[in-house]
């Protein structure tokens, strides 16, 4: 695994415990200095949620999406890019690491499109505007590639430019599986507060171990569903261009991003062309 990019999504609780970062940045440092080239991509929805409540910003929610408005997206730009950003990179940079943090906005690295959501009224498809809410469009990973040579781990936050000029918030999930494509990770890990896919919610001994993408379509729906559905979408879409295999590991447990990198415990979900 020398010299393999390793694209890391971090995100959830792991970033409101401080132990569990701690722990998850030590993971980190110990790639990078065993001459793996980690790459971390970062949301921050309960940082979000605590910045808007303090500034008196309500939240409304369609379809599992934040209504953003210019006045919000000032505030989850602060949150994101400003705070969990710099956060992550302040506990590498303590680690002996250097690391850098950007956004999508940076270089260039990531142009959005404004999300269209479409809800079905008395059988009529209706249009919602979301504001400021993006979807990828293009990613062009120079910047990245120019920080992973010249020996830093890059911090990403995915606050990116919108195709019209507009700062847009992105889902992180789907942002890290766009920027593990494009810079050609090696793999693409998904740190989440679940032992992985379960095919019961509330049975942990349910866990799927191993998937094909084709096999992970067939589940929509049933088994993959709510908050697990942009995860999977992440790692579908970086296994179908180019990453050779996407894991969701529970981030709370020790060492679990070390060991389903750097021995064969079987931990979380894996998916990949090949089940082996």
């Amino acid at each position: 695994m020398k010299n393999k990019i390793i694209a890391v999504k971090v995100g959830g609780n792991a970033l409101t415990d401080d132990r569990i970062i701690d722990r998850i940045i030590s993971q980190i440092a110990a790639l990078k200095e065993l001459g793996l080239m980690p790459v971390v991509i970062h949301g921050g929805g309960i940082e979000i949620k605590d910045l808007l409540s303090k500034v008196g910003i309500e939240s409304e929610f369609i379809g599992g999406h934040r209504k953003t408005d210019t006045a919000a997206m000032t505030y989850i730009e602060m949150a994101l890019s400003g705070g969990v950003n710099k956060e992550i990179v302040r506990r590498l940079s303590l680690k002996g690491i250097l690391a850098v943090g950007i956004s999508g906005k940076d270089g260039r690295l990531a142009t959005a499109k404004r999300r269209v959501h479409i809800e079905e009224v008395d059988g009529n498809p209706i249009e919602i505007d979301l504001g400021n809410v993006g979807d990828v469009s293009e990613i062009n990973p120079g910047v990245v590639h120019t920080l992973i040579e010249s020996g830093y781990v890059p911090v990403i936050s995915p606050v990116s430019t919108g195709e019209d000029g507009l700062t847009y918030n992105v889902n992180a999930d789907m942002f890290a599986g766009h920027i593990a494509a494009a810079i050609k990770a090696e793999r693409f890990i998904a740190l989440t507060n679940i032992d992985g896919l379960l095919k019961e919610i509330n049975d942990p001994g349910s866990l799927i171990e191993n998937l094909t993408p084709e096999m992970c379509k067939k589940l929509y729906g049933t088994v993959i569903m709510g908050g697990m559905i942009p995860k999977m979408d992440a790692c579908l879409f970086s296994v179908e261009n180019g990453v050779k295999r996407a894991h969701i590991i529970n981030g709370l447990h020790s060492d679990s991003l070390l060991r389903i990198l750097l021995t064969k415990d079987k931990l979380g979900t894996t998916i990949s062309a090949d089940q082996g």
